[in-house]
């Protein structure tokens, strides 16, 4: 706009407030429903792997014997305080989503200072009632950095995919634990005998029915916790929070294997002393380390692939297919069809385009119309008859004068 007086240019508007463009954002932190009691199972799962291993170090008595002892438990209580650091670092940041912190940097220190508090705690355990040696030594730093490379995994921002993942990573050990106490009725049901080739046949297929028992729990209870937790998220929620999808579902099954996995690979190398110190006993313990690792490593790739796939199919099995109704209109006859019927006219459509249809005889005798006068029927004429004007409600009352 040109300004009025003389010598001055065209001017503009002041500048409006110009709002950033808008980004892909992040999905919305929301807490984990059970999270404390999450992380008091974990945590209690991690005491009493500690103890279980306490009891066979402390009742080995040799020092050779002692080593193997320590090299067997190694694996299940690494395994352990990855779950334990996840879920007392699951806690906290439920902590701090509902104080409203939800930068990336002091969530993660908080996570670090976790996981770094659940391990020094459990390495603290072990140096003072498991005794000395090196052995001893690998085996408190292990679980001190397998807890805290669990309490960074558990502050990621997906909170319901970490707890889905912590509560299968529990169901596995549950089941683990489980078939363990039934084990020598489980190898006699699979033929194991006095000979050696029959128990080994025998452990193969017990181990067998160990994975897949292990992966089935842990696809079902990581679909089972993300969609109760999902929905509690959803109603609990102040904004826009979206349902899990197919992708959190696929990793919260396979959660529990990639954890052992981890953990075999702290066991392969943070506690490779361990290993090399019971390998170094005897070649039968040798050839024992190798086949338990090898049995491991297939336990886990299993877990890993069923509980994936059991989640994942257990979702897609609740999808629905799309509603029939948004592709066909809400008048089965269609609108040509209704246009026939009513020999080419349409009333509403010409109401509200204004117009009348082409072909359509406009009297008020022979057409319905939805003005006053058609629907006061025969009294209208007589009034008009009779000399009286009436005007439709809608027409301004005529001005004096005029």
């Amino acid at each position: 706009m040109m300004s009025e007086e003389s010598g001055t240019t065209a001017t503009s508007a002041p500048d409006q407030p110009v709002e950033p463009p808008a980004t892909a954002t992040a999905p919305p932190l929301v807490p984990a429903p059970g999270a404390l009691v999450l992380a008091l199972l974990a945590v209690g799962w991690l005491a009493a792997m500690l103890w279980s291993a306490k009891a066979g170090i402390s009742s080995s008595g040799i020092t050779s014997m002692a080593i193997t002892s320590a090299a067997y438990a190694l694996p299940g209580v690494i395994s352990a305080s990855l779950v334990s650091g996840a879920g007392v670092s699951l806690v906290l940041g439920n902590l701090l989503t509902r104080l409203g912190v939800r930068r990336s940097t002091p969530r993660f220190l908080v996570s670090l200072v976790a996981g770094l508090a659940t391990g020094f705690l459990a390495a603290l355990v072990v140096t003072l009632s498991y005794g000395e040696g090196s052995a001893i030594m690998v085996l408190a730093g292990t679980t001190a950095a397998a807890a805290t490379v669990g309490g960074i995994a558990g502050g990621l921002r997906s909170t319901l995919v970490v707890a889905a993942v912590v509560a299968a990573g529990l169901a596995v050990f549950a089941v683990g634990f489980a078939l363990s106490y039934f084990q020598d009725p489980i190898l006699n049901l699979y033929g194991a005998g006095a000979t050696e080739a029959s128990q080994v046949n025998a452990f193969r297929w017990f181990s067998r029915t160990s994975s897949l028992a292990s992966g089935l729990a842990a696809g079902l209870l990581a679909f089972g916790y993300l969609r109760a937790a999902g929905r509690r998220a959803v109603e609990r929620a102040t904004g826009a929070v979206p349902s899990p999808r197919w992708p959190a579902y696929l990793i919260a099954g396979a959660g529990p294997g990639l954890l052992l996995l981890a953990a075999e690979v702290l066991t392969r190398t943070a506690g490779a002393e361990v290993l090399r110190l019971a390998g170094a006993v005897s070649e039968a313990d040798r050839a024992a380390q190798s086949l338990l690792g090898g049995s491991r490593i297939n336990h886990a790739t299993l877990v890993l692939f069923l509980g994936s796939l059991t989640a994942l199919i257990t979702f897609g099995r609740t999808l629905r297919p799309a509603e029939e109704s948004t592709a066909t209109p809400s008048d089965p006859r269609g609108a040509d069809q209704d246009g026939a019927d009513r020999g080419g006219a349409d009333p509403s459509r010409a109401d509200r385009d204004g117009a009348e249809p082409a072909g359509e005889d406009t009297g008020a005798d022979d057409a319905p119309d939805s003005s006053p006068r058609v629907e006061s029927g025969g009294a209208a004429a007589d009034d008009a008859a009779d000399g009286k004007d009436h005007e439709p409600a809608d027409r301004p009352e005529p001005v004096a004068g005029r």
